[in-house]
């Protein structure tokens, strides 16, 4: 277990550290500056704020003092948010986005888990063909492409929600029913397709030749040993929600992650876009982490093949 464990954090340091490489050069070949005023100024203020930021250093300087600084924690002052440092930015937004995800994952996931029970046990009935084709359409929209619809129709047709803006849990409803499809769809698929393998299996025919009942026979047998490989699907799905919270939160003006995100590239603001971008993938590579984790523990077998790879 020791071993399997030292493989996966080498991958994972490995991981941030290139995606930390290839977003700082990307950065780099944005268009425009981060001065949003850069015609107003003189060159010698222009050159003065450049070696305030160390922005006249080589880039490859640039590079090795990012990284030395985002090993000790340190991700440097935001260009345009009232020259703050990047972590006290993202520690004041991150329980809205952070809200938002939980509450997405929970809802998506039960449902998912329900709905695709349900047409599992009635498969091959209008039951299983609306929960499927409800599934095929929540997967085929794009959360930002439902945040706008639900916006539109149940917050300001109906009236039924708040349209934009943060404050009590009703501002939270819609984005998270929008960033709520996406999991809920695949889990669901992901539930009935194995639910069906799992109840054509020989040891539920014998469960039921002993008389268990249906439900005993579901729920003892077909949805437990149908939740197991749902584990890993947890990674992906977050990554899911991460990436579409970006732009729904933009959407829906909440002051979380996300419309910081979309705001520090519009404004090239790099230490914000970097700290942003490493904070996403912390956060992403510790969830696979966690996932292989519990999924070696559940299946042994994946275990010893990642300690003998």
């Amino acid at each position: 277990m020791a071993k399997y464990l030292l493989k996966r954090l080498f991958y994972l340091l490995l991981t941030l550290f290139l995606i930390a490489t290839i977003t700082f050069f990307m950065m780099k070949l944005l268009p425009g500056t981060p001065l949003s005023n850069e015609s107003k100024l003189s060159h010698a203020q222009i050159q003065m704020i450049y070696h305030t930021y160390g922005l006249d250093k080589p880039v490859w300087q640039q590079y090795v003092i990012y990284l030395a600084g985002m090993v000790h924690g340190n991700f440097g002052l935001s260009f345009q948010f009232d020259n703050q440092p990047v972590s006290y930015l993202l520690a004041t937004r991150m329980p809205a986005s952070f809200q938002l995800g939980v509450q997405a994952m929970i809802i998506g996931v039960l449902l998912g888990i329900i709905v695709g029970g349900i047409a599992a046990i009635r498969r091959n009935t209008w039951v299983d063909g609306t929960m499927t084709i409800i599934s095929i359409l929540m997967i085929s929209i794009p959360s930002f492409v439902l945040a706008i619809l639900l916006q539109y129709y149940l917050g300001l047709k109906a009236g039924a929600f708040p349209v934009a803006g943060w404050g009590n849990f009703a501002y939270t409803i819609l984005p998270t029913i929008a960033l709520a499809g996406s999991p809920f769809a695949t889990t669901a698929r992901f539930i009935r397709t194995e639910m069906v393998d799992v109840m054509s299996s020989d040891y539920i025919e014998l469960a039921k030749a002993k008389g268990l009942s249906q439900t005993g026979v579901v729920y003892h047998h077909a949805l437990r040993n149908s939740l197991i490989p749902l584990i890993t699907l947890i990674g992906p799905l977050t990554v899911n929600l991460m990436t579409g919270s970006l732009v729904v939160e933009n959407i829906f003006a909440v002051p979380g992650i996300g419309e910081q995100f979309v705001k520090s590239i519009t404004t090239n603001d790099y230490p914000t876009i970097m700290g942003i971008t490493m904070m996403y993938s912390v956060l992403l590579v510790v969830v696979l982490l966690l996932t292989d984790i519990v999924y070696g523990i559940v299946d042994p077998r994946i275990r010893l093949q990642g300690g003998q790879g």
